[in-house]
């Protein structure tokens, strides 16, 4: 009997471990911040896409997939200056949003200019992103950032 017990507990164990083997993680995130003044500083937000997956522009139009966004924490460190900003789209119509959309392929960078009232703070704040590729789409995914800037 203990031996039965043993080897079910060791493929509930080996099931566990495949099925987390086999969620899909095609996009990490890094943060960085320039200094450009003593007042001013950039936020950079760079995205790693993995080959065939893409993330989509923050200019979605309504009905397609979930534009990439930024959220900025209140502070009195900090303000945002200006629209989060990204380069040139690959735009191409999806048919399964029935609508042309923009995206970026392999990697991205957004920047945000922020104005500083204190010499050292930590921008803290939210992204959220949806990715797919030609088959599927994962879940919008939303993530806290905490961004030194010094």
């Amino acid at each position: 009997m203990k031996i039965a017990w043993a080897w079910a507990l060791a493929a509930a164990i080996c099931m566990g471990q495949r099925t987390d083997a086999q969620i899909l993680k095609p996009v990490s995130w890094s943060y960085g911040a320039k200094k450009i003044s003593a007042t001013e500083a950039i936020l950079f937000f760079k995205a790693t896409i993995g080959d065939g997956w893409h993330v989509y522009s923050q200019h979605i139009k309504d009905g397609g997939p979930v534009k990439t966004q930024f959220t900025f924490s209140p502070s009195k460190d900090y303000k945002p200056d200006g629209p989060t900003t990204e380069p040139k789209p690959i735009t191409r119509m999806e048919k399964v949003f029935n609508m042309e959309v923009g995206f970026f392929e392999h990697s991205v960078i957004f920047q945000q200019k922020v104005k500083l009232t204190a010499a050292q703070t930590t921008v803290k704040g939210r992204l959220e992103y949806m990715t797919c590729n030609d088959s599927q789409c994962l879940t919008p995914e939303d993530i806290d950032f905490s961004i030194p800037v010094k």
